[in-house]
């Protein structure tokens, strides 16, 4: 009777690891992915920053009569579109997030015309009001830089936990799945063309 205990305690054993190891991983993996959903909030708070700092840089701007309503229109659509595309933290492909980079970077160009477009008005780009929201608009865009930063580090160490042994087994039977990450548009390697 004793000698057939002892295969059931081995199995009764390896079968509670089993169980405390895919607990744990499965806890490590929601608390990462809670990690990355707060990142991703960070990132698009950034944006929205960014995206409501706009209409006041536009009225500034429209103030001046002779300026161009070309370039004005091209921010505004650009913005239109920008806040228009939205993703939730829990469907973060890689093309899901290069479809919302592509968005912000429209607005990225629109904004580097604009203020291109500044620097033939004098009396313009000695305005406070526009000189303030200039500062303000520079800052956001450093905030938005250390909010994609922090994103990608942080999906860095999740998809490297979930592709780790033993972990890639449990993750997939919980379904977890590799996050995206924000990358460089195409052309970012190349500096702007600035004309006056």
């Amino acid at each position: 009777m004793k000698k057939a205990l002892i295969p059931i305690i081995i199995i009764a054993l390896i079968g509670l690891f089993v169980y405390t190891k895919a607990v744990g991983v499965y806890n490590t993996f929601v608390q990462t992915e809670e990690t990355i959903n707060g990142e991703w909030a960070e990132v698009e708070t950034q944006y929205q920053r960014r995206a409501d700092l706009i209409p006041n840089l536009v009225n500034t701007v429209k103030g001046y009569a002779d300026f161009e309503q070309q370039t004005l229109t091209g921010v505004i659509e650009a913005r239109a579109k920008a806040t228009s595309i939205t993703l939730q933290a829990d469907d973060l492909t890689p093309e899901n997030i290069a479809r919302f980079q592509e968005a912000q970077d429209q607005l990225s160009g629109s904004l580097s015309r604009l203020l291109v477009a500044v620097e033939r008005y004098p009396d313009l780009k000695a305005n406070q009001n526009f000189l303030e929201l200039q500062a303000q608009l520079e800052g956001t865009e450093n905030r938005i830089a250390v909010a994609r930063r922090n994103f990608n580090q942080s999906v860095q160490s999740y998809n490297s936990n979930l592709r780790t042994f033993p972990n890639n087994i449990f993750a997939g039977w919980y379904g977890f799945e590799r996050k995206g990450y924000f990358e460089a548009s195409a052309g970012a390697e190349n500096a702007p063309t600035v004309e006056f």
